[in-house]
């Protein structure tokens, strides 16, 4: 066995040793050579759940009464969406009997409705005081966690209530080369539950799933592979380097005595 043989065995090794680049692009099986067309049908609206804080905002023809509702909604047109959570916010907070409580009407229950719901509903009552009301709600809380092997972890509150997983990735800074792309977690706490979902993001069934619009507080992990950790692993990256000596040596010996 010559050196540039012995040198090319140990390249191949060490490539091996790497990973492979067919684990590292999205959507692996989305044909992308021609353009395609997919029904939106996996899409829920996100519905107010306890301990939301609401954001309303009512004008009408008397603005100066109608003021009275507006306990802030000053962050409709605040921070960008990749704001982390450590500024303070003001709202209405909805209660453990899932209700607010509003001027002149009082306890409204709001739990379990979407925002476009609560804004009809609340429309329709405010016709009572005011004439030609225009009601906006916004989840002032509406946040996702992302976390792991990403180049910027964090908190993220978010004013798109048709946020993706993917855009909540890409808010985080897209994930790193050394991120296991076939297994993220999802976790999400629905109806008293605390639910643990895979997310595969080579493949395009994702854009199907169910999970890939976000919820509110869902915590999104993306899990290191092991180059991740042989890159601080000094014993790990020892022990790789030894084996393929040995590998290396085997081959040569094999040869010499054949």
């Amino acid at each position: 066995m010559t050196i540039r043989n012995a040198a090319g065995i140990i390249t191949l090794l060490f490539l091996t040793s790497c990973g492979s680049y067919k684990h590292i692009p999205y959507f692996q099986d989305l044909n992308r050579t021609a353009a395609l067309q997919q029904d939106v049908a996996n899409f829920s609206p996100v519905t107010i759940q306890k301990s939301d804080l609401l954001g309303i905002n009512v004008n009408s023809r008397n603005p100066e009464s109608s003021a009275i509702f507006n306990y802030n909604l000053n962050r409709a047109n605040g921070p960008s969406m990749d704001q982390p959570t450590d500024s303070p916010v003001n709202g209405y907070l909805v209660d453990e009997k899932g209700e607010i409580n509003l001027p002149l009407i009082g306890n409204l229950k709001v739990s379990g409705l979407t925002t476009s719901q609560l804004r009809e509903s609340l429309t329709q009552t405010l016709l009572t005081y005011y004439k030609d009301p225009v009601v906006n709600i916004r989840i002032l809380n509406f946040k996702v966690a992302v976390f792991g092997d990403v180049a910027r972890p964090d908190v993220y509150r978010l004013q798109n209530e048709r946020t993706t997983i993917t855009q909540a990735l890409s808010l985080a800074g897209d994930l790193n080369i050394t991120a296991m792309r076939t297994n993220i977690l999802l976790v999400r706490e629905q109806d008293g539950k605390r639910n643990f979902i895979p997310i595969d993001l080579t493949s395009k069934n994702l854009f199907e799933s169910p999970y890939y619009y976000l919820k509110n507080n869902d915590e999104i992990y993306v899990q290191p592979d092991r180059t991740k950790y042989a890159t601080v692993d000094r014993g790990y990256r020892v022990t790789t380097l030894i084996l393929s000596g040995l590998s290396i040596i085997a081959i040569v010996l094999s040869n010499i005595y054949r």
